[in-house]
């Protein structure tokens, strides 16, 4: 896959494919539903599934305040578009300067002049250009005018609302990581660096790795089953991860994640690890002794046992 930076300012694009446009925080199920439709297109007519997208968020730019967390680093996202088959990301810097680009200008320059697209493929609601001026009907109008058709693709639906960033990173915060998992069509997953810790697991009788996370977006406080990929293998593992000061053993503790990974010791410091959010046991709260802390580590350890052989039998079932 090809991705080119600062793609809006660049003279050198690859020209006459399929295109969509959007933030494509996250790659939901409904950014997947667009990007299905994106790659089949092209495929069929023999042509590059061209992904244009922002960074940072426009909002971050517009109205810093109330900029969201990304649910993915640019990385990640990037490697999401990759498995859905997208062959070009071009990726536009959103600066003051560019949020003043006329819709028009948009389309007329970029999407027809610099890439030559045939067909341009956008979420149902999608808005663009100065003040947010462009939505679908302007852009099939412009489309007509420059020599590309335009589509709208109809949201998806989740328990009675349509999938959204904005309704995922709710849920993240929350802790609803089940209903994340749903809305994203896979676990919601962070990137760090494991770093070395106080070693209080080790003390305990449940050795943890601890994360310094390259995410913003960090579920809420609790108990989780989770899987650890650890790319020096490369497998992925089960595990239950903590988030939180850890009130039995410190108080005002500063935040952590960390996670003891089931039926595993090596020495992973250093090492850059994925860790994915299945199911939410429990919240964080004190114990009286750390006895009393060790013994429902292993109670969380065998329910995060017994969840994944379920999902497991799930699985193959299905």
């Amino acid at each position: 896959m090809l991705v080119v930076q600062d793609a809006f300012h660049s003279s050198d694009l690859p020209c006459g494919g399929v295109g969509a446009v959007g933030n494509f925080d996250g790659i939901h199920r409904g950014q997947r539903a667009l990007l299905d439709l994106l790659v089949a297109r092209a495929r069929e007519l023999g042509v590059p599934a061209v992904v244009i997208t922002f960074d940072p968020h426009p909002v971050a730019v517009l109205r810093p305040e109330q900029a969201p967390m990304p649910l993915t680093t640019m990385e990640q996202r990037e490697k999401l578009l990759d498995e859905a088959g997208v062959d070009v990301v071009l990726i536009v810097r959103f600066t003051p300067e560019f949020a003043r680009t006329p819709a028009r200008n948009f389309a007329r320059d970029f999407l027809h002049g610099k890439l030559d697209l045939s067909e341009v493929y956008v979420g149902s609601s999608f808005q663009f250009g100065h003040r947010r001026e462009g939505d679908l009907p302007l852009l099939r109008e412009l489309g007509a005018s420059f020599g590309f058709a335009a589509f709208g693709v109809e949201e998806v639906v989740y328990e009675g609302a349509r999938i959204s960033s904005t309704r995922i990173r709710q849920a993240l915060l929350e802790g609803r990581v089940e209903d994340a998992r749903e809305m994203l069509g896979r676990p919601y997953s962070i990137t760090g660096i494991v770093v070395r810790g106080d070693r209080m697991g080790q003390r305990l009788g449940w050795p943890t790795i601890n994360l310094k996370p390259e995410n913003r977006l960090i579920p809420a406080d609790g108990v989780y089953v989770s899987r650890a990929f650890l790319p020096s293998y490369p497998a992925s593992f089960d595990s239950v991860t903590n988030i939180g000061t850890r009130p039995t053993v410190y108080e005002n503790y500063q935040r952590v994640v960390e996670s003891h990974v089931l039926d595993f010791s090596a020495d992973v410091y250093g090492e850059r690890v994925e860790l994915s959010f299945w199911k939410r046991l429990r919240e964080e709260r004190i114990f009286p002794t750390m006895m009393d802390l060790a013994a429902q580590i292993g109670k969380d350890v065998e329910a995060a046992r017994e969840y994944m052989v379920r999902q497991r039998a799930v699985a193959a079932a299905g």
